[in-house]
């Protein structure tokens, strides 16, 4: 099988450039080759014609043209001089004797003279000296002057195109080749790149190269449609990633949704245990004393009200995450929050009071829902008092500008360990996991405060002090 070479375009569109145009200029040469050839032979001959008119003047006078010839310069060393009768015989040849002549009627010049009064001849050969001359030729009324001189080295070199002139013009084809050449290299190169380019595009691949087009009107074209399929690819891309973060969050609500189920059943099923244990004792006939009926309902109340407070913390998760457009906003004062808060633990019982300390000089205003921000500080609070271990609570602003305001909330108890940090807003992680259960909560505060801080643009960090305690900064839109 024959392979096929296939060239580029760069070479495509040079070498058809340079075949036309080392054609116009080869045409060119060679014209102005023969005009010049010819307009030094028009010269030449044109001297010689010149000297043949005088020469018939003298024989149509009657004249001796044997003395013209004696007597007269000659326009040319070595000139041959031939008279021709109408005939064709030769009369008068000043080099070759009459004998050796034959008719010359056939020469060219003499039959151009016979028909149009002139005429010449180049570089043929003399048949009766073998030597090659430069013929002109004159009619007159009487006889045919023949003039010719040799063709020799000098005659051939005046005869001979401006050399220089050539190599100019060769020079200057030369120049225009090259120039051609690195025109069309820089043409076909930005269609090569065009072409991969198309065939990238085809493929739906990215077109990564970084050199830019010429700046010219293809260069322009070709900008705007790599600009234009770029920015197709990267919609394309937004729409993929967009897709592939809804379907990622989608999977996330699906896993939460689960885990939450998971852990609401897990959650329910002391208390629900315990209330059927107390019913059913209650219901069983035994005879028991009024203290210890007493106990037993004062149980079942216990563990309803932790359904109930378990009940409520998951129907607010659950509106936070799936209805936050039909939440409400208002103007909320936090500074009315945190004197609630205050009057709350002033009333508390001598053994778990704690003392508020509160650093908020300026009235912060939150545009916001008024539920989910005092979650915030109550599950904080309820945190403190329950699990902390201490008797203070800290609330500072630490700053308050016209779009965002920064609040911490710290706690001088015991903290927790370093590892445990990132867990405390997960759903039901508790630290002490029977002492949470104790106390009664849910498993739900902290991650109630971090949904409530979010659906208010927010976010929340949890560190431990470094004097003991945790500590919660917290930011929240305006």
């Amino acid at each position: 099988m024959v392979s096929v070479i296939k060239l580029s375009f760069h070479k495509r569109l040079f070498l058809l450039l340079l075949a036309f145009a080392w054609t116009i200029i080869l045409c060119a040469i060679g014209y102005q080759y023969i005009r010049e050839k010819r307009y030094k032979s028009d010269f030449i001959s044109a001297q010689l014609q010149l000297y043949n008119k005088y020469l018939l003047k003298t024989i149509e006078d009657g004249l001796s043209y044997e003395d013209y010839i004696l007597k007269h310069e000659q326009p040319f060393a070595d000139l041959r001089i031939s008279i021709i009768a109408p005939t064709g015989a030769v009369v008068y040849d000043n080099m070759i004797p009459l004998d050796l002549l034959d008719n010359h009627l056939s020469r060219p010049e003499v039959a151009k003279a016979m028909k149009h009064g002139t005429g010449y001849h180049i570089g043929r050969q003399s048949s009766s000296d073998g030597k090659e001359y430069f013929y002109s030729a004159t009619k007159g009324e009487r006889a045919i002057v023949r003039t010719a001189i040799p063709y020799s080295s000098s005659l051939r070199e005046l005869l001979e195109a401006d050399w220089d002139f050539l190599g100019f013009m060769i020079s200057i084809s030369l120049i225009m080749s090259i120039v051609a050449y690195f025109t069309t290299r820089r043409l076909g190169k930005n269609i090569e790149r065009l072409n991969r380019f198309a065939a990238k595009a085809e493929k739906g691949e990215s077109f990564d190269e970084d050199e830019a087009f010429p700046n010219d009107e293809l260069g322009s074209i070709s900008n705007h449609i790599v600009k234009i399929y770029a920015q197709w690819q990267q919609t394309i891309r937004d729409r993929d990633a967009a897709h592939e973060a809804a379907l990622r969050q989608e999977q996330e609500k699906i896993r939460i949704k689960r885990q939450l189920t998971n852990n609401i059943n897990h959650e329910l099923k002391t208390p629900v245990a315990s209330l059927q244990v107390c019913l059913e004792t209650l219901l069983s006939g035994i005879t028991l004393s009024d203290e210890r009926r007493q106990s037993l309902i004062e149980k079942c109340y216990t563990h309803n009200e932790r359904l109930r407070r378990l009940l409520a913390d998951v129907s607010l998760i659950t509106r936070m995450e799936d209805g936050c457009q039909l939440i409400s906003r208002e103007p909320v004062v936090i500074n009315d929050i945190l004197k609630d808060i205050a009057d709350e633990l002033d009333v508390m019982s001598d053994d778990m009071s704690f003392c508020l300390h509160v650093d908020c000089n300026e009235q912060v205003v939150v545009d916001g829902n008024l539920s989910l921000i005092c979650s915030i500080f109550r599950n904080l609070t309820d945190n403190a008092i329950s699990y902390s271990g201490g008797k203070n609570i800290y609330i500072s602003l630490i700053s308050n500008t016209e779009d965002m305001c920064c609040i911490r909330f710290e706690d001088d108890g015991l903290g927790v360990d370093a590892e445990q940090l990132p867990r405390l807003f997960e759903r039901f992680y508790r630290v002490d996991k029977g002492r949470s259960r104790q106390k009664g909560g849910t498993g739900l505060g902290l991650a109630i405060v971090k949904h409530a801080v979010q659906f208010h643009g927010g976010t929340i960090v949890v560190t431990n002090r470094p004097n003991g305690g945790l500590r919660f900064d917290f930011t929240l839109k305006k």
